[in-house]
């Protein structure tokens, strides 16, 4: 069963931070590709930020040196480090997973997600 979730959202200040998690079923995790999108209300869904079994690491252009991604193999954790957040950052968060295709994840082979969690970002 594909089980991933989310925490560590919430309202922050802009040039604030926040850490996201995401506790993944063993199943889920042993996916080739996991990661964190986004979604603003009235846009589409994002990718943010991936990771893949090689530990190839893929960010939006957005986000290049502010967030950044880590897990836990051991816990089946994977979180998204946050900083210097702008109001344009605000959407709700997904932690998701997929199968790699290709040589190297990309957005749509994500296939899996959780439920999400809100970040809002005030100026």
């Amino acid at each position: 069963q594909v089980q991933l979730v989310e925490s560590g959202g919430g309202s922050v200040q802009a040039g604030g931070s926040l850490r996201l998690s995401c506790a993944a079923s063993g199943s889920t995790y042993s996916r080739k590709c996991i990661g964190w999108f986004r979604q603003a209300p009235g846009k589409e869904r994002e990718g943010v930020a991936g990771i893949d079994d090689d530990d190839r690491i893929r960010y939006a252009d957005s986000v290049k040196g502010r967030f950044t991604i880590s897990r836990d193999n051991a816990k089946h954790t994977l979180w998204l480090q946050m900083n210097s957040l702008k109001p344009e950052d605000t959407a709700m968060y997904y932690c998701a997973a997929g199968e790699k295709i290709g040589t190297m994840c990309y957005w749509w082979d994500y296939k899996y997600w959780g439920q999400g969690t809100q970040v809002t970002v005030s100026s």
